[in-house]
């Protein structure tokens, strides 16, 4: 899908800016470009003239391996981005009785719509939730402290009870597949066993066993009890 706003790309470049789990970057323009046209579904080409813009515009510079880092004004514009689209996915759920997969499509559309002081406003209704209907919290920088304390679903070591803290949200569809299998926020989760030639890992989720494909494991964040 093309089309997608500076907000989008930037919201998409904070994900990778500061990630779950252990940080190991991509390096050089070409693999973070790969990353963001991958998450966007855009074209690589595409990727790389909206880094090219951000730059121009002061919110992201280039690192010593070419690499798109936020800029300080990048980071506050892009944690903005994030807190907003959470607080609308919050009021689509809440009080417009969307379910969670479809509040994150829908704020996508919405984000534009809504002023600062309206979010505000909308916050203050919902009693200032702590997270979005996906797990992540709503302060970015609660966020961030809670990120060293998680792990993907597909990392996690086999034997180990766990509970799914949060859902990555950038591919609608795979999101929509996380609630129709049960794999929601505050659902207890173990690895049973992993099937590398075939892609997929054996889990229990809320005591079923199923399999699931390493590629959906990788977008459930969990933590260890």
């Amino acid at each position: 899908m093309a089309g997608h706003s500076v907000d989008e790309y930037l919201e998409t470049i904070y994900f990778l800016a500061f990630p779950i789990g252990e940080y190991r970057p991509s390096t050089g323009s070409t693999a973070i470009a790969a990353r963001v046209a991958e998450m966007l579904r855009v074209t690589r080409a595409s990727a790389g003239e909206m880094l090219k813009r951000l730059e121009a515009e002061g919110l992201v510079e280039r690192g010593e391996q070419k690499e798109a880092i936020l800029t300080p004004a990048g980071i506050e514009r892009a944690k903005g981005v994030v807190r907003k689209h959470r607080i609308i996915e919050r009021f689509l759920t809440d009080f417009m009785g969307y379910t969670a997969a479809e509040s994150h499509v829908h704020a996508d559309v919405l984000g534009d719509t809504f002023t600062d002081e309206m979010i505000e406003r909308i916050n203050e209704r919902l009693g200032q939730p702590d997270r979005c209907p996906h797990g992540w919290p709503v302060d970015t920088d609660v966020e961030q402290q809670e990120n060293t304390q998680l792990v993907a679903l597909a990392e996690l070591e086999p034997g180990l009870p766990a509970e799914i803290v949060r859902l990555a949200e950038h591919d609608g569809e795979l999101l929509h597949w996380f609630y129709d299998e049960g794999y929601v926020p505050g659902t207890s989760v173990q690895v049973r066993g992993a099937q590398p030639a075939a892609g997929q890992l054996t889990v229990t989720v809320g005591g079923d066993e199923r399999a699931i494909a390493e590629r959906a494991a990788e977008g459930i964040y969990v933590r260890a009890e």
